[in-house]
């Protein structure tokens, strides 16, 4: 291979490298078909900016090492790889506003003292400032504090009905527990797939994470999966203390499709047609954490527009087409649950999310407000993509921190010490 050959594949994987970059940098929405692409570009990018000036370095360095520097062409790859890495170095710097954002929404919400409600013991626990080590490994989330019980059945349908169990190594009774509700467009996913972070920094701290599968579509339709979480509620309020746990204080969260169904699991508590066959067990939640969700399936102020997704609903999710029965897209619809009993929220949303619109979240965080007698927290993360908690990043453990913070404020004021 030629000096002036190499230069040019230099230049296109410059070039490779830059659009990861752009795509991050934009924040675009309606991209239609190339969705799926553009979305993974953006989120694996915004969330591992420095990762990605470190294998772009390391390519280039490659490339100098076979000539790649040779003529016209290596010049121009070169400038493209620095363009691309300024870029990246400010995309992490956009990453780091996640920590004031949080915090200017709790504090707007709860008040500036919400902290001085957590005993003393409890707010020793709670991480103050992000480091490296919190973020540079991002797939590690094996803790030593930390126990995990697999594959726990608390339901019929097979390995769709499973759960698994995180909780610390020392002895723990009467822990708070946070039960993890997983997304995937409702067609996909796992339990062990998200959250991992939240339930492993709570564990550490005491808590009691309860992760579940649940049946997913097109075989199963609506409202099976708010159905089997709400039997994961069952097998927690008889089970859990068994595992250290207190059945009385649960909260639930979840992202994307879990994010609907957390919002939908708190808003829908006790509804006898959405637990049949275990009517009497309550499952009331004391607060709800829910990450770029789907609030509105009918979309009825048209958020989406050309980027609708009531096709997509319609073919795999939904028992029948909009038009046929509304009804049951208002009974899937979050938004249309709010209520003056509803527990606290901690809603959560990314400015650039592509794939469940912001407008969404805002429309929903305002009924909620509009309606519940209980304190509703909105944080809307500057730049922040879909799915921003799954992994260890910059703003995922800020994420950490803030819901941590909120759920050690729901349990002291409930008198929890």
């Amino acid at each position: 291979m030629t000096p002036s050959s190499v230069s040019e594949w230099y230049l296109l994987a410059s070039v490779f490298g830059a659009a990861w970059t752009a795509a991050a940098w934009l924040g675009l929405r309606h991209v239609g078909w190339t969705l799926p692409a553009y979305f993974m570009m953006s989120w694996l990018t915004g969330e591992l900016a420095l990762f990605h000036v470190a294998w772009q370095a390391a390519a280039t360095l490659g490339f100098v090492a076979f000539g790649g520097l040779a003529g016209g062409a290596g010049a121009l790859g070169l400038a493209v790889s620095f363009a691309s890495w300024t870029g990246l170095v400010a995309l992490q710097r956009r990453a780091s506003l996640a920590g004031s954002a949080f915090e200017r929404a709790l504090a707007e919400t709860l008040g500036d003292d919400y902290l001085e409600r957590v005993p003393g013991e409890r707010r020793a626990l709670l991480r103050e400032a992000i480091a490296p080590r919190d973020w540079s490994r991002p797939f590690a989330f094996k803790s030593d504090a930390v126990e995990v019980l697999r594959d726990l059945p608390y339901g019929p349908a097979g390995k769709r009905n499973l759960l698994d169990v995180y909780r610390p190594r020392r002895d723990v009774a009467n822990a708070p527990v946070l039960l993890q509700i997983h997304g995937g467009a409702w067609t996909i996913g796992n339990k062990e797939q998200q959250g991992q972070p939240l339930m492993v920094h709570l564990a550490e701290r005491g808590w009691v994470c309860v992760a579940i599968n649940y049946q997913l579509s097109p075989r199963a339709r609506f409202p099976e999966h708010l159905v089997d979480a709400k039997r994961a509620m069952k097998w927690i309020r008889e089970n859990v203390a068994t595992y250290g746990g207190d059945p009385s204080f649960v909260a639930v969260t979840g992202g994307s499709a879990g994010g609907h169904l957390s919002a939908l699991f708190a808003l829908t508590a006790n509804e006898p047609s959405l637990q049949p066959g275990f009517e009497d067990v309550d499952t009331s939640v004391v607060a709800a954490v829910p990450f770029y969700g789907i609030y509105d399936f009918a979309d009825r102020d048209d958020v989406r527009g050309r980027s609708s997704m009531r096709g997509f609903l319609e073919r795999y999710v939904m028992p029948a087409r909009l038009a046929d029965d509304p009804e049951a897209w208002d009974r899937a619809s979050p938004v249309r649950w709010v209520r003056e009993d509803a527990p606290p929220f901690f809603v959560i949303h990314g400015s650039y999310d592509a794939l469940a619109f912001v407008e969404d979240a805002r429309l929903f965080v305002t009924a909620l407000r509009e309606r519940s007698r209980e304190p509703v927290v909105y944080a809307e993360i500057p730049y922040a993509q879909h799915a921003f908690d799954v992994f260890h990043s910059e703003r995922s453990a800020q994420a950490v921190n803030a819901v941590t913070r909120f759920l050690e404020w729901v349990r002291a004021r409930a008198g929890h010490a």
